[in-house]
């Protein structure tokens, strides 16, 4: 009887406690770690600070996290938010606010759409084709702005109100990156769209043999995230009041650790909006202690390099404890 009992209750898996807290501990010990490093890092000013600055990278983490459930990359979201930020100032001189936030996420979108039906259609890697992008929006962006920054002067004082101006003491960029992960959860976890595109990520010939149109979920997939990464650069423009198309270097590698250290996997199927957000956070917080702690640059580089190597090895962990 009491054999019988103690096999009904459910046995502790860690692989499961590590895959869904285990990055939620990496920012509680960070947390504890920067705090004990440094009186300044609960004060509401640095706080808020590290979590604007954050905001471009957690547009793009998002759809970066969209590509990778379907066990794709997208290497183009830093050049693609490189020509949000030169678009965007252009436009706003010409055509308004309201027409030039719509022309420029149009713009991201194209750049998705071209990747997407490059990888979805002709069966390309998504390495390769994306990694051709991020040399095309670059180069794109260096065109337009003729390698120069594009000051948006009086006619961009609406979106510089959006990047300086706060609600409730709560910076806009800040809320509205919130507003992307809510939307990015509630439609990964409650939508039909959601679980597809988690279904082609784990068994992608299952899915296309019950009849779905695989090809058209995995190039929606690049379409986010070419118009969040297109977003990056708007409130990148918004923050500083300047379109550059040097802005956004390196940063695909930020969203790729973000998503890793959120749990994700990188053969798709497995990852969440909420622990991204975490991971997001997470990396937000290492580089704001150690320029809390005045570590070089070049030196803040190797130690986030070995973050990521460290999310790798605690996805390991929990992938070979659940053998």
């Amino acid at each position: 009887m009491t054999d019988i009992a103690e096999a009904s209750r459910p046995s502790l898996n860690v692989s499961q406690i590590l895959q869904r807290y285990g990055t939620v501990a990496i920012l509680v010990a960070l947390v504890i770690v920067a705090a004990s490093m440094s009186n300044v890092f609960l004060t509401e000013r640095n706080i808020l600070n590290v979590l604007r600055q954050i905001s471009g990278t957690s547009m793009m983490a998002v759809g970066m996290l969209f590509v990778i459930l379907t066990r794709g990359i997208d290497l183009s979201v830093g050049s693609v938010a490189a020509l949000g930020s030169v678009l965007s100032a252009i436009f706003i001189q010409q055509y308004g606010t309201g027409v030039s936030i719509v022309a420029t996420l149009l713009a991201g979108a194209a750049c998705g759409a071209v990747c997407g039906a490059l990888v979805a259609y002709l069966k390309l890697p998504p390495f390769v084709t994306t990694l051709a992008m991020m040399t095309i929006a670059r180069g794109i962006a260096l065109i337009v702005s003729a390698g120069q920054p594009i000051v948006m002067g009086d006619s961009g004082a609406s979106i510089a109100a959006f990047g300086a101006g706060s609600f409730l003491t709560i910076p806009y960029p800040i809320i509205l990156m919130v507003a992307v992960f809510l939307i990015a959860g509630t439609v990964l976890t409650f939508t039909r769209y959601g679980r597809l595109v988690k279904a082609i990520g784990s068994n992608i010939e299952a899915v296309r043999l019950s009849g779905i149109p695989v090809a058209g979920y995995i190039m929606s997939v690049y379409v986010i995230s070419g118009i969040l990464a297109a977003a990056a650069g708007i409130i990148s423009a918004s923050r500083t009041g300047v379109g550059s198309a040097n802005i956004g270097v390196g940063a695909e590698l930020d969203a790729i650790a973000a998503v890793v250290i959120g749990g994700a996997s990188l053969m798709g199927g497995r990852g969440g909006a909420f622990n991204t957000f975490i991971g997001v956070i997470v990396l937000g917080i290492i580089a704001n202690m150690m320029n809390l702690a005045r570590v070089p640059g070049y030196h803040q580089q190797v130690f986030m390099g070995c973050i990521i190597i460290g999310a790798m090895l605690l996805q390991y962990a929990s992938n070979w404890l659940r053998r």
